[in-house]
């Protein structure tokens, strides 16, 4: 199987949050989103700065040991920028990320509660776990799945990006087809829009563009207080184009790429 991918993605603020700490971008050969954690210092700089560094060197992923190696090397600039400036310690960002190798698979790595989701013959299904202090208590039969949806504490996670050596990334070999939609999303969208409804919006919108702007704002009409950004992404066969650069949304955007770049000795 070679596949390419078509995507687009759509990021806002919110009226709750000062400034957007989600980033993202999209590419033929790859799409992804980061969300600064909030109450840390900087998870803008943190989610820009991871997402940049993964898209610099383009389709050149050969496989889960390649990607995992490329994520470490994005997390050292974290821990470059807290060297430079120890005012940064502390920053952080989830990672949610689908690549195509260069062989025309596809990868994902997933680290904290950013999340996707699959949709395939009309049925959504998420396909990958939080990394939460929630979800751990659903894992442990301690909550049920609906009361986890309003607990007071869904925000805290367990696992992120910090620029430390012991941060943890979940990669693997998704069950991804041909024809399959995708969905990566902050959880200023997965808190506030339910599975049928990501489902239906997902379904209502064939144009990738439109999809994501419509999570964006049904999110957003549900009361969300958080950063929104949500990621419309359809596998297609076909080998991408590793030629075309990827487009940034919100602080990915905001942030340019040589403001990013430096040295992690």
């Amino acid at each position: 199987m070679t596949v390419r991918l078509i995507a687009a993605a759509a990021s806002e603020t919110g009226g709750y949050r000062a400034s957007n700490q989600d980033a993202a971008f999209v590419a033929p050969w790859g799409v992804a989103v980061a969300d600064g954690v909030g109450g840390g210092p900087s998870g803008d700089l943190a989610s820009a700065a991871i997402v940049h560094r993964l898209v610099a060197d383009g389709l050149r992923i050969a496989g889960p040991e390649d990607l995992g190696e490329r994520i470490r090397e994005a997390n050292w600039d974290l821990r470059a920028h807290v060297r430079r400036d120890p005012e940064l310690a502390g920053m952080a960002t989830t990672f949610t990320g689908m690549f195509v190798t260069v062989a025309g698979g596809l990868l994902m790595a997933h680290s904290g509660d950013s999340r996707a989701y699959r949709l395939r013959h009309g049925q959504l299904a998420r396909q990958t776990r939080d990394d939460s202090y929630v979800q751990a208590l659903v894992d442990s039969g301690l909550l049920d799945q609906t009361a986890a949806a309003s607990h007071p504490r869904r925000n805290l996670i367990t696992a992120s990006l910090t620029g430390g050596e012991a941060d943890a990334v979940a990669v693997f070999e998704p069950d991804a087809l041909p024809g399959d939609r995708w969905l990566l999303c902050s959880d200023g969208i997965s808190d506030y829009l339910d599975d049928e409804e990501l489902g239906l919006l997902l379904l209502r919108h064939r144009d990738q563009g439109e999809a994501a702007a419509a999570l964006v704002a049904e999110a957003l009409a549900n009361g969300s207080r958080d950063n929104l950004t949500a990621i419309v992404c359809d596998v297609r066969d076909g080998a991408a184009d590793g030629s075309v650069g990827a487009t940034f949304f919100g602080s990915a955007r905001a942030r340019f790429q040589e403001d990013l770049e430096v040295s992690a000795s």
